[in-house]
Formats: structure tokens, sequence, C-alpha cells
């Protein structure tokens, strides 16, 4: 039953992806800026759920957290494809602390491939985030979790040429995240808030497909409230439906790939298609870990 809902899940959101569906009107035909310009928060696949760790970007993401001691990192590719324009993110660099039973340390610090194009993807190392995710609710009898990641946002310089000048280049999020456990299914929900006026919400829903494959699903939205900007406040959002599966290839080693598509998306909020994959290794202490290899999530 956990296997045909979480595959029915996925299908539904990707035949939600029709070309009629997948990029909104444009209303002034712009080429479409890459995420490395774009101001919005790039798109993301609910990998984490998965393999225990933080993935590129990923902030509607579950409550769980790694258990105290556990280290994991991640490095992977991502490929997004606009209209007429693409971006290639490689490496993306993901590394997660456990630091105490209710707080794990977690950074994502992506180097994008640079482009010939003035209006291309700006080289060098793009948007990276720093938090701090702490546990506020564990409720093991109802499998109810609740956190919140006070993160800390330093803006690629390609973002930073896309807002008004003197604009400040580090900024304050907060993430919130919630997750319900219910028959082998793993159902979570997010939302916060950027400093540079940035909002976003959504969730998704996971379950092992087999002993050693993960798959998941999700939705999520991010807007801004910003003034002085070209295009109406009332436009400024970005919609992503995600798909993604993991492997557990070794005792420490997991495997994962992820599939993003907008869906009515004006080009210049970023509209295209995200697609990734990577390796995650796991480091633990020999104690806690669950049959697979995997450190146990909190």
């Amino acid at each position: 039953m956990t296997r045909a809902l979480v595959a029915a899940g996925v299908l539904a959101m990707f035949a939600a992806s029709t070309p009629v569906l997948a990029q909104g009107n444009s209303q002034a035909h712009k080429k479409n800026p890459p995420p490395s310009r774009s101001d919005l928060t790039p798109s993301s696949a609910p990998v984490t759920t998965a393999i225990g760790g933080a993935t590129p970007f990923a902030w509607v993401d579950d409550a769980s957290l790694l258990e105290t001691g556990a280290v994991s990192i991640a490095i992977s590719v991502v490929r997004w494809q606009g209209t007429d324009v693409s971006e290639v993110d490689m490496p993306v660099v993901d590394a997660t602390v456990g630091l105490a039973p209710r707080v794990h340390l977690a950074m994502t610090v992506p180097r994008v491939m640079g482009s010939a194009d003035p209006a291309g993807a700006a080289g060098g190392v793009g948007t990276s985030y720093f938090s701090a995710k702490i546990a506020l609710v564990n409720d093991a009898a109802r499998s109810v979790k609740l956190s919140v990641a006070p993160t800390l946002e330093v803006l690629g310089q390609g973002v930073l040429q896309s807002l008004t000048p003197g604009a400040r280049r580090a900024h304050f999020g907060l993430p919130v995240s919630a997750e319900v456990n219910r028959g082998g299914l793993q159902l979570y929900g997010g939302a916060g808030y950027f400093s540079r006026g940035v909002w976003f919400a959504g969730g998704g829903v996971g379950g092992r497909a087999t002993g050693k494959v993960y798959v998941s699903c999700g939705y999520s939205r991010s807007w801004r409230r910003s003034e002085g900007l070209s295009i109406p406040i009332a436009d400024r959002d970005r919609n992503d439906i995600s798909g993604a599966a993991s492997y557990a290839l070794a005792p420490h080693v997991n495997v994962y790939a992820a599939l993003a598509r907008t869906v009515g998306t004006l080009e210049e909020n970023g509209a295209g298609t995200t697609v990734s994959g990577g390796a995650q290794f796991f480091f633990a202490r020999p104690a806690g870990r669950p049959a697979g290899g995997t450190p146990r999530r909190q």
C-alpha cells in the first residue's frame, strides 16, 4: 500500500507538469534568468527525507534531525534548463553535523559554472546557506515532529546584481518544518521567510519502495513582497513540483536523483526544469544505526 500511494503521488505531480501548465504567460517575454540570477528561492526536490541529511536547497524539508555525533556529506550536480538559457551547478557541497540531541548544523555551498552570455549563469560561488536545525517537538508516541532552522543566507554575485543597488549580501531566514509518520508514509510540510522579502511554503510525501529505495514527491512555492521590482508584486512567485528517489548503495553511501518542474510560473521568475543527482556519505558511531547503515534520524 505504501509503495502504491507514493508512486501514485509521484505520477500525479508530474502529470500536472504538462506544457499547458508548465509555464506562466510571460508579460514581457524576457529571457528568463537562471537560478544564479534569480531572487526567488531555487527549486528543490524533497531528497532529504530519503537519506537522512541536507541536499541542495531543500527548504521545504521534514522535521527530522541527524543523530548526535553523526556527519553527512553530499556532493551533487544540479542542472536547470529554461526556455533559452541553462545553468549547471557543480559541485554542490552539503554538510550536516549532529551537534546535540535536538540540534544539527548544516550548510549548502554551490559552485556555479559561468556562461559567456551576459544574461546567463553567473559563475563562481552561488547563493549559500548555513543553518542550525532545532527540534521543538519530537513526540515518538504520535509520530509527530516540529523543527525550526534559523538560517544565514549569503547571496551569490549574480543574485546581488539583480537587486537594487546597495542591497545587502547576507540575510536571515527562518524555515519551520512539520512531519507526521503514518502507516509507513512520511508526510511533511514547511514554510518560512527570508529577510530580503522572500516567503516560501510547501509540502510532500515519501516512503520506502523497497528496503533500499526511498521515493518522494512534493510541491513548493516562493514569492516576494518587496517593492521597487520591474515585475508586479502579484506576479513575483515561483511554483515547483518535484520528485526524487534514493538508493542505499552501501552501508554508508546513498545515491540519489531528483527532478523538479515549474508550473504556472513566468519566465521572468525562473520557469524551467531542474535535474539533480549525487551521492551522500555518512559517518557515525557504530551504535544507533538501523538496518542498512544509515544513521538514525531523531
